[in-house]
């Protein structure tokens, strides 16, 4: 499936992102303007843990972990998981950035944020960096199947 234009779907760039509390995978919760408020958050959302693309962008925001540090931001991740199988692939892929359950109510932050593929009962790969206010600064959407290149989230933050 090739990528969806960035406008067609989603929170657009300017408008403020909205509000929500999710379980993370270590058992704690997270609210999104208490992210927002130490810098910039890198909001990736992604299909189903356990899943070739997924594997292969979540690692790939690992192994660059340090230099989005370096721009001060934060990387948190959402799926319609639950909780404790986001813990589980957490484990298995050494991923150490947060990753937050929007299993229920089934796939609301995802819907919120206009992202959710009703059909398929899951998000698409949508990608929004996010100021301490939580307006969205940058955007982009890509469709189930397409793996998104992080680098160019770096590209997108604050210098």
């Amino acid at each position: 499936m090739d990528a969806v234009p960035v406008h067609s779907i989603g929170v657009s760039v300017g408008q403020v992102a909205p509000e929500f509390t999710l379980p993370a995978s270590d058992g704690s919760t997270a609210k999104l303007s208490e992210l927002c408020a130490a810098g910039p958050v890198i909001l990736v959302f992604f299909p189903f843990a356990f899943t070739g693309v997924c594997r292969s962008e979540l690692r790939a925001l690992e192994d660059m972990k340090a230099q989005f540090a370096t721009k001060g931001a934060t990387i948190v991740a959402i799926s319609c998981d639950s909780p404790y199988s986001l813990q589980t692939f957490a484990e298995a892929e050494n991923l150490t950035f947060t990753l937050l359950s929007d299993f229920w109510p089934h796939g609301e932050v995802s819907q919120a944020f206009d992202v959710f593929l009703e059909d398929k009962g899951f998000a698409t790969r949508g990608t929004f960096i996010l100021d301490r206010a939580r307006i969205v600064t940058w955007s982009l959407i890509h469709g189930p199947g397409v793996e998104r290149d992080p680098a160019l989230y770096l590209d997108a933050l604050p210098h």
